[in-house]
């Protein structure tokens, strides 16, 4: 008998009585029960295609029929897509659902949105494509906090009338904290019709949920940038012409090829470019001409951003969003708002050496995006970098905003003078064309009195390009703490200061160091606001003084007095240059350095508006090289410490195998091994080249005053005597264990554990080894995405050598699992270690990590080479490691300690243990 339905129903049931029926296994045989159940699967997969395939084609008819017709989709996914993979957009509207005002300015809010394209079907009809999108709205504010939320979408596209309609689901959280299904259809319009900088394209997503429902959201209103077969128009050969008219003299500027991207594309790539906004000095910021913005929106800005849309290196044509924001800073997330934002076209000029941007409005603007398009391209910017940096102006990008309006027309404004925030200047400060020119030495002579070199013979301060020339301030007035800031250089005489290094910035061979030598510095304080003119502090409120100085520093007395020039306000040239700075550095060979004292102080008259009251400075003078001797010091210490504890230690053991020479045979060479290799290799390898291979560590050993050198020699003589006392124990183990001819059985569990950690030591290092490529891979990657702009770090790849060596040092902490396999193996519970050997190394071992965390947490974050303890290219060390480490090591020091006592094979159930041991009994001579 076989019985076998169609229906996936009527399937289940016929399952479930002839499963209950008694004579079941006759009832269906063997051969017909697979072939049943196959059906009953395929009916179901049937079943619920022909609901999906029934029910889409009604909901998109009824949504999207008058936008784009569909048709049936073949089953093969195109490679090649017809739509962009990312199109980033902006929104308005669905306030209900975000929850926030599409046009607000929060500070944590952002209406824009991202359409990814995922697949793409082709159809019967030519030109007609089944899609499957993605809409992610980036920053949306939902009742558990913002979050993104995405539509995930399905409908038709179609090439030839440029629409695009789409509909599906997506989930947020309702008032009450519950999950909340949403449904919505995106309508996008002019897809293939935008292809130039004044078309948009435009659309809508509106919700599938009635009025009444929870679910449903307001009509979403949206606009896209083109991308497919756009056309630059604005910016050509023939339309640079048009730029001269404003300022035709441009001064000399950095090349592409002299900036250290040396491409194109890099000159905003930045996800945030912010520059300050200088206006000229006969506007009057409250008239009309001079806001490049509609005078309706209430606010003259004081910055602007560019952020690049897109980029082609090879035509060197980019467009970029320019925006003009109200506040003082760009916020990564902040809202975009099509009345205070341009969309330009960029070239770049080879003959001048500069970025030319045409920049058109968004016009057509509502409380919806339906009618928006760009037009009045009237506003050109220029952008270049210069060659020549000095007190009025030290910004690795300048240029000028202007109207090719003329004066009576709506939309004119004055020319605008903008250049980078100087915090960001020292991404291009190495340079070699780059020139700093001093032109306030010789009053910062004048002004300051000669200090007096016969109180300061014997002592040592820092050079002009150490680390420690950046100060950290606090800013004081009247004994009370009004403010913070920082002074960081500039250039060192003719040379640039690297701000990329993170130890100092490296002196030059030729650089002449006798007498005073001239210094450029960047002052950014941060005061409560009044800090300059009133003593209230109440306020918390926030005002900045941004000042460049330049003046005198010399290393043989640490003084440092330099004349400044702030900025007074949003208008061109608009510098107080009557300013007076010093800063006194305290010595570096002083056990506990003084603090960094210093002040600003206006030389005007007190009647004067520009006049400030007396500004103190104060810093803690942390020396880097100061601190990274005595630090010195103290791990020289206690790496002498160590090595004699190693000493005695094995000195117990020894001692102990003199005692019972009878349970050498059953000591693992596998552990002696390791242990002797570690003392060993620091012996066989030079000290010096292991420790002090770069100028910097040289100069640590110059200005210790030999006494690091000095104790060098005596750990690497205290080390050659813990490696002859490890190398005599493995030794006498190796004799004894080839003088007994009755320990066969050992020699054959020492080859079993060999042949356990051998694979697992080599898995290891080839995890160490894989571990060392990705993380070189990704750092690669991070170093390719940055910009010349950013202030660039000084990566190192990890070195491979140095990932195998640290591994090394992690097998050295587990020195006691080859104890513990032969104890298992052999089943021994002889007291084969003394108690002194295994905890004592145990804890030499762990100490490092200690000291680690210790040196972590107390301010030694001056990763110089010049670590000599628990050196980070010996072992692995990190808070985590710390820890796993330690407690790794004490748990193997137990089980030694439990088999020495239970047994070898005490962890493991009675009737696996197995004990092969003989008992000693006495033997009675015949005498």
């Amino acid at each position: 008998m076989s019985i076998c339905v169609a229906h996936p129903v009527s399937t289940l049931k016929a399952l479930h009585i002839l499963h209950a029926h008694p004579s079941f296994p006759k009832a269906m045989n063997s051969s017909a029960l697979p072939w049943c159940f196959m059906l009953f699967f395929l009916s179901i997969t049937f079943t619920f295609n022909s609901f999906s395939s029934s029910a889409t084609p009604d909901t998109y008819y009824d949504h999207c029929s008058s936008t784009v017709l569909g048709s049936s989709s073949k089953e093969v996914r195109l490679a090649k897509f017809p739509l962009p993979r990312t199109h980033k957009g902006y929104y308005t509207g669905g306030d209900n659902l975000l929850n926030q005002n599409s046009y607000s300015y929060h500070r944590n809010f952002s209406n824009s949105i991202f359409l990814r394209t995922k697949a793409v079907y082709g159809t019967d009809v030519i030109g007609l494509f089944k899609v499957e999108l993605g809409l992610t709205f980036q920053v949306g504010k939902t009742y558990r906090g913002q979050r993104p939320i995405t539509f995930e979408l399905n409908g038709f596209y179609s090439e030839t009338s440029g629409k695009l309609c789409v509909f599906g689901p997506a989930s947020t959280y309702s008032k009450d904290g519950g999950l909340l299904k949403l449904g919505g259809v995106l309508k996008l319009y002019n897809l293939t019709k935008s292809t130039n900088v004044t078309s948009l394209i435009s659309g809508t997503l509106e919700s599938l949920s009635s009025d009444n429902e929870e679910a449903h959201f307001d009509t979403i209103s949206m606009l896209f940038l083109p991308q497919m077969n756009y056309t630059y128009t604005y910016v050509s050969e023939d339309s640079k012409d048009g730029f001269y008219g404003i300022d035709d003299h441009v001064p000399q500027s950095l090349s592409l090829s002299s900036l250290p991207t040396q491409t194109f594309c890099s000159i905003v790539s930045r996800a945030v470019n912010q520059f300050n906004l200088k206006y000229s000095k006969g506007c009057n910021i409250s008239e009309k001409n001079c806001n490049p913005l509609d005078k309706g929106l209430g606010y003259v800005p004081s910055i602007m951003s560019l952020s690049e849309i897109d980029c082609s290196e090879k035509e060197e044509r980019m467009r970029v969003l320019v925006e003009f924001p109200n506040g003082s800073y760009v916020n990564y997330y902040q809202s975009f708002n099509p009345n205070m934002t341009l969309i330009g076209e960029g070239s770049w000029d080879e003959s001048k050496n500069q970025l030319l941007i045409v920049a058109c409005r968004f016009l057509g603007m509502t409380q919806s995006f339906a009618d928006a398009h760009l037009g009045d391209c009237s506003m050109k910017l220029s952008l270049r970098f210069p060659k020549v940096w000095s007190i009025k102006g030290a910004s690795s990008i300048v240029g000028q905003v202007w109207s090719n309006k003329t004066q009576n027309e709506f939309g004119y404004f004055d020319k605008i003078m903008f250049q980078s925030a100087r915090d960001r200047m020292g991404g291009i400060s190495d340079v070699s064309s780059l020139k700093y020119e001093y032109t306030k030495i010789d009053l910062a002579s004048k002004s300051c009195p000669k200090p007096d070199k016969s109180k300061t013979k014997g002592k040592l301060f820092p050079t002009g390009f150490s680390y420690d020339m950046r100060v950290h301030m606090s800013v004081k007035k009247s004994k009370e703490v009004v403010g913070w800031g920082y002074f960081v250089p500039i250039s060192v005489g003719d040379e640039f200061y690297q701000l990329s290094n993170s130890i100092g910035s490296e002196e030059p061979s030729n650089f002449n160091t006798s007498g005073p030598v001239s210094i450029s510095y960047n002052i950014d304080l941060t005061l409560y606001m009044g800090g300059l003119h009133s003593s209230n502090t109440s306020s918390r409120s926030y005002d900045r003084f941004e000042a460049l100085a330049e003046g005198l520093y010399d290393d043989e007395t640490g003084s440092l007095c330099m004349i400044g020039c702030r900025n007074i306000g949003s208008i061109n040239d608009s510098l107080d240059c009557e300013i007076l700075v010093k800063l006194q550095f305290p010595p570096k060979n002083k056990r506990n350095a003084d603090r960094i004292k210093g002040s600003i102080n206006s030389t005007r008259e007190k009647s004067d508006p520009l006049y400030f009251e007396l500004i103190d400075l104060s810093a803690n003078a942390y020396y880097s090289d100061e601190a990274s001797i005595w630090r010195m010091d103290a791990e020289i210490i206690m790496v002498l410490i160590s090595t004699t504890l190693s000493c005695v230690f094995v000195g117990l053991q020894l001692f102990h195998v003199k005692r019972h020479p009878d349970v050498l045979p059953l000591t693992s060479l596998v552990m002696l091994s390791i242990l002797t290799l570690g003392h060993m290799i620091p012996l066989v390898l030079n000290f010096e080249a292991l420790f002090f291979q770069h100028s910097s560590r040289r100069s640590l050993l110059y200005r210790s005053g030999g006494w690091i050198e000095a104790n060098e020699v005596i750990v690497r003589v205290v080390g050659m005597v813990a490696f002859l006392f490890q190398f005599r124990l493995l030794l006498i183990t190796w004799s004894a264990r080839r003088g007994n001819g009755n320990q066969k059985g050992t020699w054959v569990s020492e080859k079993k554990v060999l042949f356990v950690v051998l694979p697992l030591y080599a898995a290891g290092a080839l995890v160490a080894v894989m571990a060392n490529w990705g993380d070189n891979n990704e750092s690669d990657a991070v170093m390719v995405s940055s910009s010349f702009t950013s202030s660039l770090t000084s990566y190192k790849p990890h070195s491979l050598w140095g990932d195998l060596k640290s591994y090394a040092g992690l097998v050295l902490d587990g020195f006691l699992l080859p104890q513990i396999l032969l104890n298992m193996l052999w089943n021994s519970r002889e007291r084969t270690l003394s108690f002194g050997f295994y905890i004592g190394n145990t804890f030499v071992r762990l100490l490092p990590h200690a000291y680690d965390l210790y040196r972590a947490h107390n301010n030694f974050h001056h990763n110089d080479g010049s670590y000599i303890y628990a050196n980070p290219g010996a072992d692995f060390y990190s808070t985590a490691w710390d820890v796993v480490i330690p407690l790794g090591g004490l748990l193997f020091a137990l089980i030694i300690y439990l088999q020495q006592k239970f047994g070898g094979r005490f962890i493991f159930p009675r009737r696996f243990r197995e004990l092969e041991v003989y008992e000693k009994v006495p033997v009675v001579s015949d005498a």
